[in-house]
């Protein structure tokens, strides 16, 4: 990772020129959108933790506060709601005025919401503070963090990605542990002071260095070609806005666009129902918490090798065939939960949909750069983004609905594999990867809100 962190990038101004070729200006022995990569894994975990691990929570908060499973995960549900009806909100003003500004206005929303779960007593409460408060500040992060590593390269997508996805993944792996064991030897309250006085810091930190993209910093991204336009030192909100409008007007007409909401809708409702339910569930079976905590430690980290892997795989490959293969996995391996009784048992099956897991969820900004280009697709990925987080909201709710009716989560684990195979079948009626859909979008732009200079036209002096 170092090496890659490292690397030697060269920046030449193509006017000044030796014997031996072009004069280089500058030199850097690092490139600032890989330091953007590790941030947006840090801060991925560090605002999604709680919500990464609320199959943690439940059982606790059951234990606390003697609540039912179904209005419990109503919380869970409310929230995912709301990031679904915010993200595409999110993408679009990220592009118009920078991912940075709304970002630190999530970060608020994160810490205020933390802050009042502290003090919660009334199942009410959990629905406006985590489902609301928390509901605003992933929608604002969910979007904005991996579409700004997007933003910063025009090479090497793949290995960004997969090294924030994997990154992201592993601390998640960490922070589930962690917060049961916080929650099992500590009250509600100081342990969600503690989460927010760190995870506050951790994040405001971060925002502090985490430029939108590469023309809020006067650079170029990562790999950028000799016809793309030096980076002015800041983005204008109205040749934003109208690249913006006409892109999505051009992707709108795509049938991969409506497709892909559909995909990640059906790959989260899948894993949704495991990751909500699976903790509860070993519990039935006489696993103890800080065991059955570890179900979600091991699927996290086995998603790492997928984040990081798929990425990579879909930007050399095609995205298609990748996808469909980690959907397959993800669905599939829900089949060893009809016969799981022990810890260990619950722990290979969390490797198995773990491996899955991790490759279902990362090929999205590859595929969406293989599809639609270096446009402002922050919009384009807040519509995913909302296909996704009503997938998680109907898939949450899912598993605790059919528990507390039926006193059995068998039905679930057929829906949730159900649903990862429906995406299986999406997922190849997509178009070929091999060609962008939308090539030519940038000729309905006025010639001074193009990224590339206006070709002269013939025998013009």
């Amino acid at each position: 990772m170092w090496s890659i962190l490292r690397r030697e990038v060269h920046v030449a101004d193509p006017s000044v020129s030796t014997s031996s070729g072009p004069l280089r200006s500058k030199q850097q022995y690092w490139h600032y959108a890989w330091l953007i990569a590790v941030m947006a894994a840090v801060l991925q975990v560090s605002t999604n933790f709680v919500s990464q691990a609320f199959a943690v929570l439940l059982p606790v908060i059951q234990n606390t506060f003697g609540w039912s499973l179904t209005a419990i995960t109503l919380a869970y549900f409310f929230k995912s709601l709301i990031q679904a009806c915010l993200s595409p909100v999110a993408g679009m003003l990220g592009d118009r005025y920078g991912a940075r500004r709304f970002l630190l206005v999530g970060a608020c929303f994160h810490v205020a919401g933390l802050l009042l779960l502290s003090t919660v007593t009334e199942v009410w409460q959990l629905y406006l503070y985590f489902s609301l408060v928390l509901g605003v500040a992933q929608a604002m992060f969910q979007v904005n963090i991996p579409t700004t590593v997007a933003a910063w390269f025009r090479k090497k997508l793949g290995v960004a990605t997969g090294l924030q996805q994997s990154l992201g993944g592993m601390g998640a792996s960490i922070m589930a542990p962690v917060l049961a064991l916080l929650l099992g030897h500590t009250a509600w309250k100081p342990a969600f002071w503690i989460i927010t006085v760190v995870g506050g810091a951790v994040i405001f930190g971060l925002l502090f260095f985490f430029h939108s993209d590469p023309e809020s910093k006067g650079a170029r991204p990562y790999g950028a070609d000799g016809g793309e336009r030096p980076a002015p030192a800041r983005a204008n909100p109205v040749t934003a806005k109208v690249r913006s409008q006409v892109f999505m007007r051009h992707v709108r007409r795509t049938k991969a666009f409506w497709n892909l909401m559909a995909i990640h809708h059906l790959g989260c409702l899948g894993h949704a129902i495991i990751m909500v339910s699976a903790v509860h569930f070993a519990e039935t079976k006489g696993v103890p918490l800080a065991a059955a905590a570890w179900i979600v430690s091991i699927y996290s980290l086995a998603s790492v090798g997928g984040r990081f892997c798929v990425p990579i795989l879909a930007d050399r490959f095609g995205a298609k065939g990748v996808m469909a293969l980690f959907f397959f996995l993800q669905g599939i391996s829900v089949l060893m939960l009809f016969w799981a009784q022990e810890a260990w048992q619950f722990y290979l099956f969390a490797f198995a949909f773990g491996t899955g897991l991790g490759g279902e969820m990362s090929a999205f900004i590859v595929i969406n750069r293989q599809y639609f280009g270096t446009g402002p697709v922050r919009t384009v990925f807040g519509f995913q983004s909302m296909g996704a987080q009503s997938g998680m909201a109907v898939g949450g709710l899912m598993g605790s609905v059919i528990f507390d009716l039926f006193g059995s989560y068998n039905l679930a684990w057929m829906l949730s594999i159900g649903a990862s195979l429906a995406g299986v079948v999406c997922i190849l009626l997509l178009e070929p990867t091999s060609r962008m859909l939308v090539p030519h979008w940038e000729e309905d732009l006025p010639p001074e809100a193009r990224s590339k200079p206006v070709p002269a036209a013939a025998g013009a002096d």
